[in-house]
């Protein structure tokens, strides 16, 4: 089995061995093609997106040397003249093969979906487990020698939209098991980032709040407020607003109650969000009910 690393600059393992991909053309078509895994892709989109919409008269010349020197890193012990199993020709072009390749975008949505599958059954420990497992495959950006590629870039996008979700779940998990401080520490970063995640704000607050740090749970409140304001036009949702009057109040409902709900993928939705555009091509099965942006699901399990 082959696997291939694509959470990062692409890298591949060879029966246990990290192997050399060569040139940078080389290598970005392999990133294309794992991509796409499992499906195939055209010879005239790989010449398009290689060469940014400009290929030479080589092309197909360089192409067709391309795929024959990731054929023998990739397979080093295929007899001569016996077909390739990883990296297939097929009619319209090339494919890599998703049966007899492991890809860790694969395994982080697995690992995503148990994370939230633990934390629906009550389980924040497991959840935190699964998350922090699925967030340490992660090397930089996904598919990053063709990230911009016009058919990578949706699939990029929600990785990211997904990557920023399981972070969000991890800090959920830390706070339901009294990891305050910590959670304090990896929200601070995570909300001066991304300053308009509304659940994330939500749980740096209620974070800064259990580590009594009540004025700075409430400056959270009312910055995003005034941010959604003046560059979206809306108001904050209402777990948000009722989260900021229980802090005023000092419930004492906030110290003993189980952190916020998450927003668990697959949910129906109680308001409109906007969704990552998710690409026809997914082959992956584990990712593909994934929906990555609905509001709060349902209070803790019981």
């Amino acid at each position: 089995m082959v696997e291939f690393r694509a959470l990062g600059p692409l890298e591949a393992v060879v029966d246990g061995r990290l192997v050399e991909l060569g040139a940078p053309k080389q290598r970005a078509l392999l990133t294309l093609l794992v991509s796409q895994v499992g499906q195939p892709v055209a010879v005239d989109l790989m010449r398009e997106e290689l060469w940014a919409g400009c290929p030479p008269r080589s092309a197909m010349t360089s192409l067709q040397t391309y795929v024959a020197n990731l054929r023998r890193v990739l397979e080093p012990d295929r007899a001569p003249r016996t077909p390739a199993t990883v990296l297939r020709t097929c009619p319209q072009g090339y494919l890599v093969d998703g049966r007899v390749v492991d890809v860790d975008v694969r395994r982080f949505g697995e690992q995503a979906t148990a994370g939230w599958q633990a934390w629906e059954r009550g389980d924040p420990r497991q959840a935190l487990s699964e998350f922090e497992a699925g967030l340490a495959l992660w090397r930089g950006q996904a598919y990053t020698e063709m990230a911009n590629a016009s058919c990578v870039a949706p699939e990029v996008a929600r990785l990211e939209e997904l990557r920023l979700s399981v972070v969000e779940g991890r800090c959920a998990a830390l706070l339901a098991v009294r990891a305050h401080e910590v959670a304090v520490a990896e929200l601070a970063a995570f909300v001066q980032a991304h300053p308009l995640r509304e659940y994330g704000c939500e749980l740096f607050s209620l974070a800064l709040y259990r580590a009594g740090r009540q004025a700075e749970a409430l400056e959270v409140l009312r910055t995003i407020k005034v941010r959604l304001a003046e560059e979206l036009g809306i108001d904050p949702r209402p777990a948000l607003q009722h989260l900021e009057r229980e802090i005023l109040n000092q419930d004492p409902a906030l110290d003993r109650r189980p952190t916020p709900a998450m927003p668990v993928p697959g949910r129906p939705r109680a308001a409109p969000h906007v969704c990552t555009t998710r690409p026809r091509h997914r082959p992956v099965a584990a990712e593909e009910a994934l929906c990555l942006c609905p509001p709060p699901g349902p209070a803790w399990p019981p």
